[in-house]
C-alpha cells in the first residue's frame, strides 16, 4: 500500500482520524507521518489536552491557590508548569501531585492504577482470564460450549466487547478440540 500523501513510498503507519463524527483512514509512509505528527503537536498540544482534562469535569481537593503552590521537592516543578508544558520533571513528582493526577490518569486511562497483562501461559493452568471461565485442560465439555454461547451474547448486549472478544476465541478453540 502507497502513502497517501506522496504517493511514493510505502505507507507504514495507519491513522483514523475521527473529525465531526467523520472517520477517515489515512496510510503514510514514516517521513509523511512524521510531519503529519509535527502539525497536530502544534495544533493539539499534549499540554492543552492535559489542561483540557484536568479542567473538564475532574474534581480534585486542592484549592487553586494551594495547586499553584504545589511543587516537587526533588525537581522544583510547580503544578502550573506542569499543566503548561503538559510533562513531569522527575519520578518525584507523581507523589508529589498525587492528588491531582489521580483524577487526570483515571480519566485518560480509566484507572490510576497499572494492572498490567495477564500472561497466556496462565490461562492454560487454569488461572482466570478475566472472563469468569478457568479454562483447565479436560474442564470444558459441549455442554459448558452452550453456556459460553450464552454469556457471549449477554457480553454483547451489555457492549462489553472485550469480554465477548475472549469468550469467542474460547469458543473457536473449544469447537476444534
Amino acid at each position: 500500500m502507497q502513502c497517501n500523501i506522496c504517493g511514493k513510498k510505502k505507507a507504514t503507519v495507519h491513522l483514523t482520524e475521527i473529525v465531526d463524527e467523520q472517520m477517515s483512514e489515512m496510510h503514510l509512509c514514516e517521513e509523511c507521518a512524521r510531519q503529519k505528527s509535527t502539525q497536530m503537536e502544534q495544533q493539539f498540544g499534549l499540554a492543552d489536552l492535559l489542561a483540557g482534562l484536568s479542567e473538564s469535569g475532574i474534581k480534585s481537593s486542592a484549592k487553586p491557590e494551594e495547586k499553584s503552590a504545589l511543587q516537587c521537592a526533588s525537581c522544583g516543578l510547580n503544578y502550573e508548569d506542569f499543566r503548561k508544558f503538559g510533562r513531569l520533571g522527575c519520578g518525584d513528582c507523581y507523589v508529589s501531585f498525587k492528588d491531582q493526577l489521580a483524577g487526570l490518569l483515571r480519566k485518560i486511562h480509566g484507572s490510576n492504577r497499572h494492572l498490567g497483562k495477564t500472561p497466556f501461559s496462565g490461562q492454560a493452568q487454569g488461572v482466570p482470564d478475566g472472563t469468569g471461565i478457568s479454562a483447565t485442560a479436560g474442564s470444558l465439555v459441549p455442554e459448558n460450549i452452550e453456556g459460553l454461547k450464552k454469556q457471549l451474547q449477554a457480553a454483547i448486549q451489555d457492549e462489553d466487547f472485550e469480554k465477548a472478544a475472549m469468550l469467542r476465541d474460547k469458543i473457536r478453540t473449544l469447537e476444534r478440540e
